[in-house]
């Protein structure tokens, strides 16, 4: 379950390596690109509630395995594609199987592990979301600079279809096809609540994937207005079904859990820290200093090494610090984010304070993810898993969305207002994203901190 939910995060940033390459072979236009990148993530990200409840109904595992098929030939399609158009609606499709997949991965968690057991696979889950970000790049680096057989581009899509298969051949041996419920006891879908969530994620998402390569018109932000009024429509649709008794698409007492609020806030400022360190960082790496596709993504691997490490063995520390290793992720985080943008300050390469910063950004990382979602997940029944691993997998997907949108903006935003497009002038863009992102990191801390006083 792990590989195909590597897979997965792999396939939102393995894409944007292979972009150029995919460009000239389908005489792409530039909106044919972006759509190529973007129509996994949103399709991805508009889906993923919806696939938490179809688990709950058919059973964690049989969806597991119906997405990961789905995921599998959609990826060899994609590999085949002969045109722009093409490829872009096999992405889409593509982005829907891994949203019917990759929500059964934690609720198969919550149903198969308790007390340690559990914190350990969620740890191991926190561990391959940050290696995949990391690896993807590196991942179609190799791939595109390889040109296995004259091929070009092709593999970074066809690299899924063999493991896909290996693992639906394995996946049908040991997953569970149980745990859907009966009949009598299984949840209407709430087609209502999924269509205005589902109109509400498209029109947040949108806009983020393809504003700043717009210019950022004025449909994006109208667009992103309408998302805040349907998401609160969604929300009073969701209240007024709870309390006629009916099946809404995210129980409330999920939402009113102990602790839930405040992990739905970290989750989405260290999730939008992360993603906008290791955007704007490429941007600076590739254009600024000259980095290659792989020098680039071989970069982070410190970063995602760390994070892996501390997401698997954070739990082995003192019961008495545990509480504690949130907030003080959130505030090591935004000294090493800090860290980086002064290391690389006047267009230099950074020299071994940079690996120092780029070790305690991957610590700081994975204290404040790790501990806050296994927290969030401790206390929730088994019969809210799918609710709730539907609510945080896109809560996290709409954190990284938000921190490339908002920090991408800004450090593109001031590269331009520098003038002349240089090693110095993206170094000190660099320096004022870094800050962005530290005041960020240092903002999740407090009011972590605030809320769980009250």
């Amino acid at each position: 379950m792990l590989t195909a939910q590597f897979m997965a995060v792999l396939d939102v940033f393995i894409a944007n390596v292979a972009a150029p390459t995919i460009g000239s072979a389908l005489h792409a236009s530039g909106a044919d690109l972006q759509l190529v990148i973007a129509g996994y993530t949103v399709s991805y990200s508009v889906l993923l509630i919806t696939g938490a409840r179809l688990g709950d109904r058919i059973g964690h595992g049989r969806a597991h395995l119906a997405g990961l098929a789905l995921f599998t030939v959609a990826s060899l399609a994609c590999g085949l594609a002969q045109g722009a158009t093409e490829l872009i609606v096999f992405r889409l499709v593509q982005g829907a199987g891994s949203a019917l997949m990759i929500p059964q991965v934690l609720s198969l968690i919550q149903r198969s592990f308790t007390g340690e057991a559990r914190a350990r696979a969620i740890g191991a889950y926190s561990a391959v979301l940050a290696v995949g970000a990391a690896a993807g790049q590196v991942v179609g680096g190799v791939l595109v600079s390889a040109d296995l057989l004259g091929t070009g581009w092709r593999p970074v899509f066809l690299v899924n279809v063999p493991v896909g298969v290996v693992l639906l051949a394995v996946g049908a041996r040991v997953l569970p096809r149980g745990g859907a419920r009966e009949p009598e006891q299984a949840r209407a879908l709430d087609l209502p609540g999924l269509v205005l969530l589902g109109a509400a994620v498209s029109l947040f998402t949108v806009p983020l994937v393809l504003g700043q390569e717009e210019g950022w018109p004025l449909w994006a932000w109208l667009s992103l207005a309408a998302a805040a009024v349907l998401f609160a429509v969604f929300t009073g649709h969701e209240s007024r079904l709870a309390r006629r008794g009916g099946a809404p698409l995210i129980a409330p007492r999920v939402l009113r859990h102990p602790g839930m609020g405040l992990a739905v806030l970290r989750i989405l400022a260290v999730m939008a820290v992360n993603a906008g360190f290791l955007f704007a960082l490429t941007l600076h790496l590739q254009g600024g200093l000259g980095y290659s596709a792989l020098r680039a993504g071989l970069t982070f691997a410190p970063t995602a090494a760390v994070f892996g490490a501390v997401g698997l063995t954070w739990r082995k520390w003192p019961i008495a610090v545990q509480r504690l290793l949130a907030p003080a992720g959130f505030v090591l985080t935004a000294v090493a984010v800090a860290g980086v943008g002064l290391a690389l300050r006047g267009g230099g390469s950074g020299g071994a304070w940079l690996h120092v910063a780029f070790v305690a950004a991957g610590a700081g990382i994975g204290l404040a993810f790790s501990p806050t979602l296994t927290g969030a997940l401790a206390g929730v029944r088994p019969e809210d898993a799918a609710d709730a691993s539907g609510l945080l997998a896109t809560v996290t997907q709409l954190g990284q969305l938000t921190g490339v949108a908002a920090f991408g903006t800004l450090f593109l935003n001031r590269l331009e207002s520098l003038g002349a497009r240089e090693a110095y002038t993206s170094a000190e863009a660099l320096l004022t994203c870094m800050f962005a992102l530290a005041a960020t990191a240092a903002l999740g801390a407090v009011s972590g901190l605030v809320l769980r006083r009250r």
